[in-house]
């Protein structure tokens, strides 16, 4: 299975549309929030399944602040990361991942691309795809086969 996850895209068409032509063939795409409403933006150019957790820019009702989803057998804890302190540190993610019984944690919050394997936990955070706060702006895609799991940053 071939994932994109994407945060933080704060009403930013341009960057949104960049980010279009770099989705396309992706079996799965996960919003961490902060404008999950850009999700109507996104689907001119990405018409596959799109899960998404509520940021803190996000005042919409309906949308989980967090969700646990099974991904070709893999626990996948999906976050925004910002009631978890991840400016601070992934302790606190840490915890809620060993509670759930994650191999998979997808946070954003920090507008910071990195990928992690600690203690047999992959967290993985895309970075912005609108307002980054490193290198650029960027998306992770992660590959899941049987059991191999393989993230990997892509800033455009």
């Amino acid at each position: 299975m071939h994932i994109g996850v994407i945060s933080d895209t704060h009403r930013d068409k341009s960057s949104i549309q960049q980010l279009g032509s770099k989705i396309g063939e992706l079996d799965m795409l996960v919003h961490l929030g902060d404008n999950v409403e850009d999700i109507a933006i996104i689907k001119r150019y990405y018409n596959g399944l799109i899960v998404n957790v509520r940021g803190n820019c996000d005042f919409l009702k309906g949308a989980p602040n967090d969700r646990v989803e099974e991904i070709c057998g893999k626990r996948v804890f999906l976050t925004h990361g910002h009631r978890y302190d991840v400016k601070d540190n992934l302790l606190k993610l840490r915890y809620k991942a060993l509670e759930v019984g994650a191999s998979i944690v997808l946070y954003g919050h920090t507008h910071i691309g990195k990928i992690d394997f600690e203690g047999g936990i992959w967290y993985i955070n895309p970075g912005s795809v609108a307002q980054p706060r490193d290198v650029g702006r960027s998306f992770a895609i992660i590959n899941i086969h049987e059991e191999s799991i393989e993230p990997s940053l892509i800033r455009f």
